[in-house]
C-alpha cells in the first residue's frame, strides 16, 4: 500500500492566464511542453491544481500517452470511425468536418485538472497533454490556464507556503 503525505497548508494563491497554442493539422498532438513553456509560474506552487480549459467547441483536450505517436494516430482513427463525416448532420454550413468535430469534442471534453506537486504537474510516467484537433484547418487554439494552491516559501523549505497572492495575466 502506498504511503500518503499529509501536510496542512495555510493560505492559497491563484494565477490565471490565457494562452494560444500553435496551429495544428487535424489529429492528436502532444502539447505538454508547449503548455508548460507558457506557465513558468507553475514552479512557484508547492501543491495545488492546474486547470486547463480550451475555448473552442471543435477541439478537445485529453490526458494520455506521451511517448508513442502511434497511440495518437490510433485514437484519431477510432474517433473517425465512431464519428464519421458524411452523415446527415443538420448542422453542415461550416464544412463536412465541423459537426463531427463538435461530437468528438463532447466525447473527449474541453478541460483537464492536473495536480501540482513541488512546482510540477503530477503526471504518470507515460502521460502527457493532448490537443485533439478535430477540424482540417482550425488555426490557433486558445486556452485558459488556472493555477491554484499554496506557494513555495523561497526562504524556507520548498513545501512551506507563503501568504496568498492573487495574480492574473492576459
Amino acid at each position: 500500500m502506498a504511503s500518503t503525505k499529509r501536510k496542512i497548508q495555510i493560505g492559497s494563491a491563484w494565477f490565471q492566464t490565457k494562452i494560444k497554442l500553435r496551429p495544428q493539422h487535424r489529429g492528436i498532438h502532444h502539447v505538454t511542453e508547449e503548455i508548460l513553456g507558457k506557465i513558468p509560474e507553475l514552479c512557484e506552487f508547492s501543491i495545488g491544481l492546474c486547470h486547463i480549459q480550451i475555448l473552442h467547441t471543435s477541439a478537445s483536450l485529453a490526458l494520455n500517452e506521451n511517448c508513442d505517436p502511434d497511440v495518437r494516430d490510433d485514437v484519431e482513427m477510432m474517433l473517425n470511425k465512431i464519428v464519421p463525416e458524411g452523415l446527415a448532420y443538420r448542422h453542415s454550413r461550416e464544412g463536412p468536418d465541423d459537426m463531427p468535430a463538435h461530437v468528438k469534442a463532447c466525447f473527449l471534453g474541453s478541460s483537464l485538472s492536473i495536480p501540482i506537486t513541488d512546482g510540477k504537474l503530477t503526471l504518470g510516467k507515460w502521460q502527457g497533454i493532448w490537443l485533439c484537433e478535430h477540424r482540417n484547418d482550425a488555426g490557433r487554439r486558445k486556452a485558459v490556464i488556472t493555477l491554484t494552491g499554496c506557494l513555495r516559501d523561497p526562504a524556507s523549505s520548498p513545501l512551506t507556503p507563503v501568504s496568498p497572492i492573487a495574480s492574473t495575466s492576459s
